[in-house]
């Protein structure tokens, strides 16, 4: 066990992430308490009824008061009025941090309401699964994943550097980038493609004729993980294309006009370009692969269905 880091954790929002967040902190012993607070009364008596949170809060005021770390759980369109809504319950001193995958939106959302004295360290987790909800979380989501703190100017380096032995000791790497590089970054790595997974899926429903029998029943490997992307929360992925619009529509202006390259070399009979193309893309595996962030094994490095 780790010495804490802090005293006490407030998770405001209580699905996949905060959950694992908890899980994580108590298999370490990183905070003497964690309080957790979420708007759905079911959501709560569902963190009551597992265990999530040493204390679930029925108000974000009660969950906030006294911690020494807020961390904002909470899909990225509603971080600002949750911000606001705390504010006047902050401790002096205190770290408030948040888990969103935009950035730049995010900071301009939440900073504004925070009050003089709290300092402001933004934080994105590279780790989830397609389950959402409190159920949904477990220690080790973010062993060996990377977790992205996103100062701002004039963040407290002493907090900064706490909050990253905190992620640290949940088991992420932690690097640190600026808000406007971060979400050109997940643009490409993460946004795009859950839009285009989700885009994949949407073609194959309309396509009348191929039955839903089956696209369900003959599904190669590479449409099942389409699928699996594309059953991601819906809500938080609204949010996220909607407050990362600028970056996002650059990589899919570049998407469409690879896109637009394959369809001539296909239509062409160009297979030079394709061979070359594929070889070059196959090689992105292979880095993922080394670095460490997925395996060689089939079906994307999960365990294969029973």
């Amino acid at each position: 066990m780790s010495q804490p880091i802090y005293n006490r954790v407030a998770l405001i929002g209580l699905g996949l992430i905060a959950s694992s967040m908890f899980w994580a902190i108590k298999r370490a012993g990183l905070a003497g308490e964690v309080t957790g607070y979420a708007r759905s009364a079911e959501t709560r008596d569902t963190a009551r009824r597992i265990g999530l949170c040493d204390r679930v809060c029925d108000s974000a005021d009660d969950a906030v008061d006294g911690a020494d770390l807020v961390v904002l759980c909470v899909p990225v369109g509603v971080m600002g009025a949750v911000a606001a809504e705390i504010s006047g319950a902050l401790k002096p001193g205190a770290t408030v941090s948040d888990v969103g995958s935009v950035k730049r939106n995010v900071i301009e959302q939440v900073g504004p309401h925070l009050p003089d004295g709290v300092h402001f360290v933004p934080a994105h987790p590279i780790a989830g699964t397609e389950h959402s909800g409190p159920e949904a979380g477990f220690a080790t989501l973010f062993d060996n994943r990377w977790c992205l703190l996103v100062p701002v100017d004039g963040s407290d380096p002493d907090a900064v550097a706490k909050l990253r032995a905190l992620w640290e000791a949940m088991g992420a790497n932690v690097d640190e980038m600026d808000a406007e590089h971060h979400d050109l970054v997940l643009a490409v790595t993460s946004h795009a493609p859950h839009l285009i997974a989700y885009t994949m899926v949407g073609v194959a429903d309309d396509l009348q004729r191929v039955t839903d029998g089956e696209v369900i029943n003959y599904s190669a490997a590479g449409f099942r993980d389409f699928t699996r992307i594309a059953a991601s929360d819906p809500t938080m992925w609204r949010d996220v294309f909607l407050t990362n619009k600028e970056a996002t529509l650059e990589i899919l202006g570049r998407f469409t006009e690879e896109l637009f390259a394959l369809q001539r070399a296909i239509r062409t009979g160009d297979g030079d370009h394709l061979h070359a193309y594929f070889t070059r893309t196959r090689a992105i595996r292979r880095g993922i692969i080394d670095a460490g962030q997925d395996t060689a094994a089939p079906n994307f490095g999960r365990e294969p269905l029973s």
